[in-house]
């Protein structure tokens, strides 16, 4: 038996999936929920078709909660790009209306024509920890510059000329603490200022004393090699290791490549090597 495809066009709660052969032929369409039930359901259909791969859109977006379940189960996985299904579907139907049996079968047209479609392998472990914990982390310091600002707002209603740049929990607390105001919407102000200063102590405390903390960066860091690689054994890591999406090899695009550059704490750095001459430029 030839191989086969399953396109799947993923949602929250569906799951809509195109089997094709080599040769382009519709072989099965079907549609399953994503609950438990369903998606045992929905391997079991599949199983009649021992060599297939998956092909599904937006494997690292919308579909990564179905990516990370079929590569648990063994199953091979490959990613297609939505930009890819979207211009299929245009030049299939001859406009841009979306359906979900349109978007699945756009997305086998483009595992079966598209050669170098990344596949993707189970991860390890402590990588995808030490992604969460980072991910996290980034979650928290949003939200303690969100209430910051907050408080900036309402303490320069509340104190002539506001609070200074660097505000913390500490200094916030030591201008509330002489703020008295007798009118009711002043009292209002600062009952919410109160409640926001309580929200970006707790923000803090968690930033330092979470699972996203220093000592669990350090502790899963320690396996992470520079250039995003994992360790087999135990050793020292740097904390602020840079994230990587992918951890594949990237190929050389030209000397215009080395012209990128990289934001690192508080400035913008260019690279120490002095930039290509550009023939013609």
């Amino acid at each position: 038996m030839s191989r086969m495809i399953i396109a799947v066009d993923p949602h929250k709660a569906s799951v809509t999936i195109e089997v094709v052969d080599g040769d382009g032929k519709v072989a099965a369409t079907g549609r399953f929920g994503t609950d438990e039930r369903s998606y045992r359901n929905l391997l079991r259909y599949t199983r009649r078709w021992p060599h297939r791969v998956w092909a599904v859109e937006g494997a690292q977006g919308a579909g990564r909660p179905l990516t990370q379940r079929l590569l648990a189960d063994g199953e091979r996985v490959r990613d297609v790009p939505a930009k890819l299904t979207a211009r299929v579907r245009v030049l299939d139907t001859g406009q841009g209306r979306k359906t979900d049996p349109v978007d699945a079968h756009s997305v086998g047209a483009v595992a079966l024509r598209t050669p170098g479609l990344r596949e993707l392998a189970t991860k390890d472990g402590e990588l995808v920890a030490l992604r969460l914990l980072a991910d996290r982390r980034d979650e928290l310091s949003r939200t303690r510059v969100q209430v910051v600002n907050r408080l900036h707002r309402l303490l320069t209603e509340l104190i002539g000329g506001g609070a200074k740049k660097d505000l913390t929990a500490a200094k916030a607390k030591a201008l509330l603490a002489g703020v008295r105001p007798r009118d009711v919407a002043g009292a209002t102000r600062r009952r919410i200022a109160a409640d926001l200063l309580a929200d970006l102590t707790a923000v803090g405390r968690r930033e330092t004393q979470g699972p996203q903390g220093r000592t669990a960066r350090r502790r899963h860091s320690a396996r992470v090699e520079p250039d995003g690689s994992v360790r087999d054994g135990p050793g020292r890591g740097r904390s602020g290791t840079r994230r990587r999406r992918d951890h594949h090899p990237v190929p050389d695009q030209g000397p215009l490549r080395r012209l990128d550059r990289h934001r690192t704490a508080g400035r913008l750095q260019r690279s120490a090597d002095p930039p290509p001459a550009v023939p013609g430029r």
